[in-house]
């Protein structure tokens, strides 16, 4: 029943938009979405919607997973930075995506449900932190991808720093009620914004976002 909800969700809500990296499409049709979500949202867990975690936190609308994903143009051996793990959806996909992905949450309770909801997944390449996110994570950069998956006042330089030479980083920036998912790839002359969508996401908390 899952698995048929799955199918719908990628045909109707990704490749009947605008999603058309093939191994994209193929990742979120591997995730298990249900497992990721808590037990009372589970018939919903397809729905074309964010829906609540606990903590005053969301599980993006899978639309927006993949389009982040899409965004950052893995090809299957980056080493990714994934910053606000929430459930550990995105992670996931990310983990389809990509050799090596560290995650990184503020929230330990939410961080040690998103280590159990991979583990019950079976993904075994994601590395997950507590920690403020804002700030990435330098001891383990240079990363070929950063994906933030809440909303930054401006772009958060320290994250930017710790991407590769033609790295990507996909950031929501904005306001707390309305952004733009900014894609911005680090070059010689700096940072260049290659795209940019209306969205919105809860606001990205700590040192380089919002103070609470």
């Amino acid at each position: 029943m899952a698995a048929d909800a799955r199918l719908r969700m990628v045909e109707d809500q990704l490749r009947g938009r605008d999603i058309v990296d093939a191994r994209v499409l193929d990742a979120m049709e591997q995730v298990p979405r249900e497992l990721f979500v808590p037990n009372g949202e589970r018939p919903r867990a397809y729905a074309d919607a964010a829906l609540p975690i606990g903590h005053g936190q969301t599980i993006s609308q899978p639309y927006m997973v993949a389009r982040i994903a899409e965004a950052l143009s893995l090809t299957g051996g980056e080493k990714v930075l994934d910053v606000g793990t929430g459930s550990g959806y995105q992670a996931a996909v990310l983990a389809e995506l990509a050799d090596e992905v560290h995650t990184i949450e503020r929230i330990p309770e939410l961080a040690e449900q998103a280590r159990e909801n991979l583990a019950a997944a079976g993904y075994e390449n994601v590395h997950v932190h507590v920690g403020d996110g804002s700030v990435g994570l330098p001891g383990e950069a240079p990363f070929a991808a950063i994906a933030v998956a809440a909303a930054a006042p401006g772009l958060p330089e320290q994250l930017y720093e710790q991407l590769e030479p033609r790295g990507r980083l996909t950031v929501p920036v904005g306001g707390r009620w309305g952004q733009r998912l900014e894609v911005i790839v680090r070059s010689p002359e700096g940072p260049a914004i290659v795209h940019s969508v209306p969205c919105r996401f809860v606001p990205l908390v700590g040192e380089e976002g919002f103070s609470n």
